[in-house]
């Protein structure tokens, strides 16, 4: 998980906050790349048990997201206690937001309230401004048959 607030903290002074630009640091800190070229680009890559990738949107904005913790559904093809798979991400992530609050990113995070948007979206998260970009910790699972994830996405609108 350091690796990811490292990342993080080379990344807060790229400006414009650039595909080209996410996938060079990723490189030059020797996460190893996971063959998904988009525009050129490579978007997805991996370093020991956690995965990080690009995705870029029209007008320029760009997302960078990091998985630092993955359950998959269980043999049945779901989860067989879903609020204990819940309960576990939450926990990872609560075990998390202290590696962000007491990393150098903290003196130039301003906490921000999540949207209800985001209280849709996430089991759990924390959210904040860093510079003018958005940076948010979450428990996540996007559909019933899907893991349930412990993510940090910093995103930089167009």
């Amino acid at each position: 998980m350091a690796e990811v607030i490292a990342v993080l903290e080379e990344l807060r002074d790229i400006t414009p906050l650039t595909a080209e630009a996410v996938a060079a640091r990723f490189s030059a800190r020797e996460w190893t790349p996971g063959s998904k070229v988009r525009d050129g680009v490579e978007t997805s890559w991996d370093k020991g048990s956690v995965g990080g990738w690009i995705q870029t949107f029209g007008g320029g904005a760009v997302s960078v997201s990091f998985f630092v913790w993955i359950r998959d559904v269980d043999e049945s093809g779901y989860f067989d206690d879903l609020d204990a798979v819940y309960e576990q991400g939450e926990q990872v992530l609560a075990d998390f937001l202290p590696k962000i609050e007491e990393s150098p990113l903290a003196g130039h995070l301003i906490e921000a309230e999540p949207t209800e948007a985001d209280t849709d979206e996430f089991i759990r998260l924390k959210k904040w401004t860093l510079g003018g970009r958005i940076l948010t910790a979450g428990a996540i699972q996007h559909d019933t048959d899907l893991p349930v994830m412990v993510v940090v996405v910093l995103e930089e609108r167009a």
